[in-house]
């Protein structure tokens, strides 16, 4: 796993979005509210989801190497009342904060995704909820009008994450072999390779640097290839469907990254 932020900075982070995530919820009018980017979900919705969900992967981190998710029997549900919700909302993440520190970074548990790019640690689990959490977060923050990027280390971290995670599979690309380069302004571009091998990111050198060939491509198959460019915060919300794919400079065949968007390796 390539990774850009140490672990005691994940848990760090983790605990700066979830806090960002209660304020978003603090301030909204009412708990009724229709999330935009989220619309089958009201803001309660999507703060039960974050509470039960952090509160689910507490558990299955301090339940180590297991063949299923551990889900947490019992536990008190997601209260109505503003106040009650908001605590309800800080003891779930410090559930969460509380078993991955006792783990480590390197102690085994279960996790959905292929080990291809992204191991099943308590370290990856870490990686992935600083993620889910700060794209939540927006989320929470668009629906009570003050949306706010993510802060500069979690989207470059989340960018390469989700690739890796997200993306990375063995299972065959259904389509023409395709590459997709994703340059953040900040100066950190990935590429992402899709072929009937599955689909691999890698971490380019330098922002365009590297021709669409390469990246175990064969130079004589025809290749189709896309590229996207914004900041790190918006590549992540290009990922989630957050915002149109319009927002970024775009070049090449943009129908690329619409077969990405609807693409299941399950099915």
């Amino acid at each position: 796993m390539t990774t850009t932020l140490a672990f005691p900075a994940l848990l760090q982070l983790i605990d700066e979005r979830s806090t960002a995530f209660r304020a978003a919820v603090a301030s909204a009018p009412s708990l009724d509210v229709q999330v935009p980017t989220c619309p089958e979900w009201t803001l309660f919705d999507l703060a039960q989801h974050i509470g039960e969900g952090r509160r689910d992967w507490a558990a299955t981190v301090a339940a180590g190497p297991t063949s299923a998710k551990s889900v947490v029997e019992g536990s008190p549900a997601a209260p109505r009342e503003r106040e009650a919700l908001l605590a309800w909302l800080a003891e779930s993440t410090e559930q969460l904060l509380d078993a991955l520190r006792k783990a480590g970074p390197d102690r085994g548990c279960w996790a959905w995704w292929e080990t291809l790019q992204s191991p099943h640690t308590s370290g990856a689990v870490a990686r992935h909820q600083l993620q889910q959490l700060a794209v939540h977060t927006y989320d929470a923050q668009i629906t009570v009008g003050a949306p706010q990027p993510l802060p500069e280390e979690v989207a470059l971290d989340s960018v390469d994450e989700f690739l890796s995670t997200c993306v990375a599979t063995t299972s065959a690309w259904p389509h023409k072999p395709a590459v997709i380069d994703f340059h953040a302004s900040e100066g950190r571009s990935w590429r992402l390779s899709l072929s009937a091998d599955g689909a691999r990111s890698a971490r380019l050198p330098e922002p365009g640097t590297m021709p669409a060939t390469s990246a175990g491509q064969d130079p004589d198959a025809a290749v189709a290839y896309f590229s996207a460019r914004g900041t790190a915060s918006e590549l992540v919300f290009i990922l989630y469907n957050r915002i149109p794919i319009d927002s970024l400079k775009l070049d090449g065949d943009r129908g690329v990254f619409e077969q990405l968007s609807t693409w299941d390796p399950a099915e």
